[in-house]
């Protein structure tokens, strides 16, 4: 930009020094020169701001110039001949028949599986779906506004473990009273005054199936990941990091090894092939390319405005951890019984025994595979197989799940690397009398056990108890609570925003009747685990 004003100046006392006449053209000259120079330092600075995709690229075709004759639409080309409705039959008998012989009904391979009638066009869908997408965003904040207080306070000194502050809750807002009032109340007192200030939290737009949603801040490097029918609901200040540290299980010298980068195709070999061995780097090549995903496919039936490869493990599962992008669960039927379902972290998943929120898949290898024939969390192989089922040689399934297993869980300095209990030396007064309360009154390791604060079952806390128009939710796998301050929202749906919106979650289910001490004693221990 200096060399550019530089040579403007140049023209100008040339012009000027020369005749007179010349000074206004020159003048123009240089101010269109100007312009296009600034523009063109602009592009330069947006090509470099701009975050690279393969996945994109591959994706794009190229426009190129009309030239040859067999390039220019003909009449033919545009006619409607080709208008399924306007197909001549192979008999005209076929017009006594019972509907014409013709189906009436919907054609799986034709239809988009959210038609409201047969033959109806994808892109009056679309444009449907994108007609009413500020409506359906609207309604779910007014939800989230209703239930929540969403002006976070951060924490002046908690923090996750690349530096983004943690937000202090509780965050629900209660229907009258205080939360102590609110732990003194029967479950059926609570049902019944309608109280309970943790109900499940919905997907935004369950018709169609709900469906994989991206926050913004990871559809703005990766645009491709955004959906034309919803948008991401929860804020920002929210969510985990991203991009998420990565701590692997056979470098923990290492410490982050994700050097401030979102694992893609772009950049995994380069950051990680001295680090990994053959098989490990095979398997993150896998984990890192996209393949047809319920969403995110080449058909009509899709959630993308053009067509697209799919999705890749890591776009849902950010370096190995999550950035909170939520679906549904793909384990029940009808499709409004299905309940909203939080990405969770893959850390530690080399000491997990069961896999799935319900479903109690024994390996990950199972998971993998399973995930893959269904077109990723729906439950459905015969979606999968319209949208491009993917079936992986064992030998890759087994690469991505070796890979996957070598991903540990963030430091815990403060915890003893055998038992998983405190270091009373290393540990604050606050935090010891949280670990007494976790292992005692408050009733968490019974589900929550160390060293990995998991014990590989599934638990039914029965939370139809406490809700007048909800069915609860069956048993659900337990989770480990290893790096847990990294990893907000909570609970499978992501209804508490905070580790105090969880503590308080329990205290009501669990009817512990902490103190207002013990609440906070109980959090300083989680944010150290």
């Amino acid at each position: 930009m200096k060399k550019l004003k530089i040579l403007i100046r140049r023209i100008w006392v040339r012009g000027s020094a020369t005749h007179k006449y010349r000074v206004l053209p020159v003048a123009l000259g240089a101010s269109v020169l100007l312009v296009f120079g600034f523009l063109w330092v602009a592009a330069q600075e947006n090509a470099q701001q701009a975050p690279h995709d393969a996945v994109m690229e591959a994706q794009q075709s190229q426009t190129v110039p009309v030239e040859r004759p067999e390039q220019q639409k003909t009449e033919h080309d545009r006619s409607d001949i080709f208008n399924t409705q306007n197909a001549r039959p192979s008999s005209p008998e076929l017009k006594k028949q019972p509907e014409e012989g013709k189906t009436s009904g919907f054609d799986f391979y034709r239809d988009p599986l959210n038609s409201g009638r047969p033959g109806e066009n994808p892109s009056a869908i679309m444009q449907r779906l994108i007609a009413q997408k500020p409506a359906v965003n609207a309604l779910q904040r007014q939800l989230l506004e209703g239930r929540y207080n969403l002006n976070p306070k951060l924490d002046p000194k908690a923090k996750m473990s690349r530096g983004k502050p943690l937000v202090v809750g509780p965050t629900a807002r209660l229907k009258g009273g205080s939360w102590d009032q609110m732990s003194q109340m029967t479950p059926d007192q609570i049902k019944q005054q309608d109280k309970f200030p943790y109900p499940s939290l919905p997907h935004p737009l369950m018709a169609g199936g709900g469906g994989q949603t991206f926050p913004q801040m990871q559809i703005k490097m990766f645009p491709r990941l955004q959906r034309f029918d919803v948008d991401f609901d929860l804020p920002e200040v929210f969510l985990p990091e991203f991009p998420p540290a990565i701590f692997l299980t056979n470098r923990p010298e290492l410490g982050d090894v994700s050097r401030g980068e979102v694992v893609s195709i772009n950049n995994y070999y380069r950051l990680f092939k001295d680090i990994l061995t053959g098989v490990q780097l095979d398997g993150l090549r896998l984990l890192v390319t996209p393949f047809p995903q319920e969403e995110f496919n080449p058909t009509d039936d899709r959630k993308s405005k053009e067509p697209s490869l799919g999705v890749t493990c890591l776009d849902c599962h950010v370096n190995f951890h999550t950035t909170g992008q939520f679906h549904v669960t793909p384990d029940i039927r009808p499709e409004e019984r299905r309940f909203r379902l939080d990405t969770v972290s893959l850390r530690g998943v080399f000491n997990q025994q069961i896999f799935g929120s319900k479903r109690g898949l024994r390996s990950v290898e199972d998971f993998t595979e399973f995930e893959q024939r269904t077109a990723y969390f729906n439950g459905d192989e015969i979606h999968a197989i319209k949208k491009g089922m993917n079936i992986l040689d064992r030998i890759q399934v087994s690469h991505m799940a070796q890979m996957q297993k070598m991903i540990d869980f963030p430091p815990a300095p403060k915890l003893d690397p055998i038992s998983g209990h405190l270091i009373k030396a290393q540990a604050t007064e606050g935090e010891l009398r949280g670990e007494q309360i976790f292992f005692g009154k408050g009733q968490c390791s019974s589900c929550h056990a160390a060293p990995l604060y998991m014990d590989n079952q599934m638990h039914d806390l029965h939370l139809e108890r406490f809700l007048k128009n909800e069915p609860g939710d069956g048993p659900m796998k337990t989770f480990s609570l290893r790096g847990i301050k990294d990893s907000p929202p909570y609970l499978h749906d992501g209804r508490c925003f905070t580790l105090e919106d969880t503590v308080e979650f329990f205290n009501i289910v669990q009817q512990l009747r902490l103190s207002g001490q013990e609440k906070s004693d109980l959090v300083e221990l989680l944010r150290a685990l």
